[in-house]
């Protein structure tokens, strides 16, 4: 089917997605916990495919010409097509004839369908772990396809299952998006993974960040062309935060680095990489404990970043590897302290700050970051929290802060703000804003959401990087006021209590002055006319 509109295509994608979801309801595997392996595996797949085909026609006249590639390609011979592969740049897929979707779709006939649809995309996987492979922090790589034909648990359905898969993926081709070069794939991996990404995923839920977070941190961050950068997100999700940053600074421009002690994260990440042209920077994926075992190092050192993004997780139970944090080692790391295990509700540990001081600890000399914070630790006068500021204050490295309108998270009440650090900051010009009046509240599902217009977001990103001060909205402070205002971060504690004045001319001022007079004297002789009377009231008293 020939698309050529981004409605066309996001209308398709989504439809191909709702088909493959259909297909898992239809085999007792909806809200199953590995139908999303199934959904972003299969639709991966898909993605490889034609992603295969748009490359292979570029690299060769023949095969763009061909009323079908594939049949064309099938003439080839065995040393052509190796030269063909060796051809493709390094983020291509490789695929080996027997990979392609139309070779699988003709033998749908063949008995054992579902082991030969398994052994293809563990082939693929194979032929390709180089470069799709995430890797654990024990070194341990993590191939890009399961099996999906054992989730079913009735072996005699597994051909039938593979077969409903297989059918969904040949009515369009995404071989025009990557022609027309929009950004497409952002949306469609929203709408791929919004049913796996909720608060329901236990211990370590992953929540989406809100496309406008992205944005905004990723704008104000990024106000300046660069070139050769790294970026890095150590609780990185889904990725969605890391995406955005990487479209802002240009995706040649930047290498990714991540860590995320999620397996479904580290998965969908991978897909978002291989989505977003990002393929180079897979193998910097790290599945495992960012402040356990932090991976990514220099020789014995941890590594520093050019800029960091990150909406950690606010509060988790890390009771049990709380201690392996507090060592020596890690003193100059977590410099402000690790929140102590309580006697209970052991699950609201504030993990957070763990995060913000390895953030700190992991920025280049002149790095930047951007961070989801509570709103509340703008102000904390205590504890861990203050101990943070003052540490940004006092070594001169806040950029400033936005405090965002409630609910803008649709899984958490909590009120966010985000947190901007520059270390080349250091002659203050801080910006301190209050975004929280803006937005829309609708309701989205059982939650309220607050949405932001595309003016709103340009608003908070231009106020932001033109250091604008707006009446109740945004003030530009120094370090020092800062500190006399005992290192609050809080927009509100700035703005100017307005008196507003009136010019009047002399006779305007005689009236209001004769009036005040009048009234005054109005409420002069009612005193005295009360005073009489309560002294007449008095006087007529009796004692009985």
């Amino acid at each position: 089917m020939a698309l050529t509109t981004t409605q066309d295509f996001t209308t398709q994608t989504k439809a191909l997605i709702d088909s493959l979801k259909g297909v898992c309801a239809n085999y007792g595997l909806g809200n199953d916990g590995n139908e999303f392996k199934i959904i972003t595996q299969t639709f991966l797949y898909k993605f490889m495919n034609d992603k295969f085909g748009y490359e292979v026609k570029r690299k060769n006249p023949k095969l763009a010409n061909a009323a079908s590639w594939e049949k064309e390609i099938g003439g080839f011979t065995d040393s052509e097509y190796e030269m063909l592969l060796l051809g493709l740049d390094p983020e291509v897929p490789k695929l080996k004839r027997e990979h392609y979707l139309s070779y699988l779709f003709n033998r749908q006939s063949d008995g054992q369908f579902a082991k030969l649809f398994d052994d293809t995309l563990r082939d693929i996987a194979i032929f390709n772990n180089d470069i799709f492979s995430v890797k654990t922090e024990t070194g341990a790589r993590v191939i890009l396809f399961d099996e999906l034909s054992n989730y079913i648990t009735d072996s005699s359905k597994r051909d039938a299952f593979c077969r409903a898969l297989i059918n969904p993926l040949v009515n369009f081709s995404f071989e025009g998006v990557f022609e027309q070069k929009f950004d497409f794939f952002a949306t469609i991996f929203e709408y791929l993974i919004k049913d796996y990404n909720k608060d329901g995923g236990g211990k370590y839920a992953e929540y989406y960040t809100p496309h406008a977070v992205a944005s905004i941190m990723a704008a104000i961050l990024v106000n300046e062309k660069v070139q050769n950068v790294t970026a890095y997100d150590p609780a990185a999700g889904s990725g969605s935060l890391l995406m955005s940053l990487a479209h802002e600074i240009g995706e040649e421009r930047c290498t990714i680095y991540s860590q995320d002690i999620s397996q479904k994260s580290s998965g969908m990440l991978r897909l978002n990489l291989i989505l977003n042209n990002l393929v180079h920077s897979i193998q910097n994926i790290i599945q495992g404990d960012t402040l356990v075992s932090p991976y990514h190092k220099k020789g014995d050192k941890l590594m520093t970043f050019d800029y960091i993004v990150s909406n950690p997780p606010f509060k988790l139970d890390f009771s049990k590897t709380r201690d392996d944090m507090d060592t020596k080692a890690n003193h100059e790391r977590f410099f402000a302290g690790i929140p102590k295990t309580p006697n209970k509700d052991k699950d609201k540990m504030a993990i957070y700050l763990v995060f913000i001081q390895h953030i700190i600890f992991s920025l280049s000399p002149k790095g930047k970051a951007a961070i989801v914070v509570p709103t509340g630790f703008l102000t904390a006068q205590s504890g861990i929290e203050k101990k943070i500021r003052e540490k940004l204050v006092e070594e001169k490295m806040l950029r400033g802060v936005v405090s965002m309108p409630s609910n803008i998270f649709a899984t958490t009440g909590t009120n966010v703000s985000i947190l901007f650090l520059d270390k080349a900051n250091t002659k203050g010009e801080i910006v301190l804003m209050d975004a929280s009046k803006l937005g829309t509240t609708v309701k989205e599902g059982k939650n309220q959401k607050t949405l932001l217009s595309a003016e709103e977001e340009g608003r908070i990103i231009t106020t932001f990087n033109l250091h604008q001060p707006s009446d109740n909205f945004s003030v530009v402070v120094s370090y020092e006021q800062i500190k006399d205002k005992n290192y609050s971060f809080s927009a509100g504690q700035y703005f100017d209590v307005k008196i507003e004045y009136v010019d009047l001319s002399p006779a305007e001022f005689a009236a209001k002055m004769d009036g005040y007079k009048k009234n005054l004297d109005s409420l002069f002789e009612e005193s005295k006319q009360l005073e009489k009377e309560i002294k007449k009231q008095l006087s007529g008293l009796k004692y009985e």
